[in-house]
C-alpha cells in the first residue's frame, strides 16, 4: 500500500520545540498521531522528518493529504 489513510479530518495542534527533530506520520496508521510509532513498516510509507524552526504550536496535517506536509494546508476541508 502506498496511499495514506485519513487519521482525522482536522489538523493536530502540537507544541514543538525549536531545533528538535520530529517524525510526522505520513501513513495515517500510527497510534501516536500526529507522530510516527513505526506502523508504516507494514504499509510501505515512511514518516516525514522535520525540524521545528521555533518553539510554538504547529498545525500538523491529520488527513495526510497536505501538499505542505507535515503542515496542514486545509486539504481536509475538501475530503
Amino acid at each position: 500500500m502506498t496511499t495514506p489513510i485519513v487519521a482525522q479530518k482536522a489538523p493536530y495542534a502540537q507544541a514543538v520545540e525549536a531545533g528538535k527533530t520530529y517524525y510526522w506520520c505520513a501513513c495515517g496508521h500510527s497510534a501516536k498521531q500526529p507522530f510516527c510509532d513505526g506502523s508504516h513498516k507494514t504499509v510501505g510509507l515512511a514518516p516525514t522528518p522535520f525540524v521545528a524552526q521555533k518553539s510554538a504550536t504547529a498545525y500538523l496535517c491529520g488527513c495526510k493529504q497536505s501538499k505542505n506536509a507535515p503542515y496542514c494546508d486545509g486539504t481536509h476541508q475538501s475530503l
